[in-house]
């Protein structure tokens, strides 16, 4: 259930290939990485049951359409099964909602069947724009709902997975990622309904069995 993630903006190739090595040891679904990383992230787990999954638009989402929909094909054509995009949020807040639907068909379309989660950045949405942008993202065709990217003003809350569990049902998926440093935070997650975890510590959530 865990994307292995690394998207600091100083991340280093070295850093990646650690990345895809733990990912590989401690049997993670995914490695989340930039898409200038995709390609050798997939030439790394070649073989491999670990996915590679590319952020898209990241991390404000305000680029254009165009822009995620080229951004997705290159990181789908480089490798990558997985694409995390981040919605239109000032579309969002403006009650654009055809804008912010399209946006997100956009990266669906490019990503070619391939699994697109869509990133909310909740932490500068109120209930009710939580609440649209899932519904969004549902009708677009995505197949995930995602809290945060990391980058915003805070991370998934439990509160935030249980809201976006309650509009998707059992249609979509829910990704809680941001601040979720240890074992009981990611448990806290799940149990609020996500079915994936996106956490940079992903070797420290699972050391928690360990101990």
């Amino acid at each position: 259930m865990i994307d292995h993630t690394e998207l600091k903006p100083t991340a280093t190739p070295d850093r990646i290939r650690e990345l895809c090595s733990e990912a590989v040891e401690f049997s993670f679904g995914a490695v989340c990485v930039n898409s200038c990383y995709v390609r050798l992230a997939s030439t790394l787990l070649e073989g491999e049951n670990v996915a590679v999954c590319s952020v898209v638009g990241f991390p404000l989402g305000a680029m254009s359409s165009r822009a995620k929909a080229l951004e997705t094909q290159t990181a789908v054509s480089d490798g990558a099964t997985e694409i995390d995009m981040v919605i239109n949020i000032g579309f969002l807040k403006a009650g654009q909602t055809d804008d912010v639907r399209n946006d997100i068909v956009s990266v669906v379309d490019a990503a070619e069947g391939n699994t697109v989660k869509v990133i909310l950045e909740t932490g500068y949405l109120t209930t009710e724009e939580v609440r649209l942008g899932c519904s969004l993202a549902e009708e677009a065709g995505a197949h995930f709902v995602k809290t945060s990217t990391g980058f915003g003003p805070r991370g998934a809350t439990v509160e935030d997975v249980r809201l976006m569990r309650s509009v998707v049902g059992n249609h979509l998926g829910v990704k809680a990622a941001g601040g979720i440093r240890t074992l009981e935070d990611a448990i806290s997650m799940i149990e609020a309904g996500a079915t994936r975890i996106g956490a940079s510590r992903g070797v420290q959530i699972i050391s928690g069995f360990k101990t």
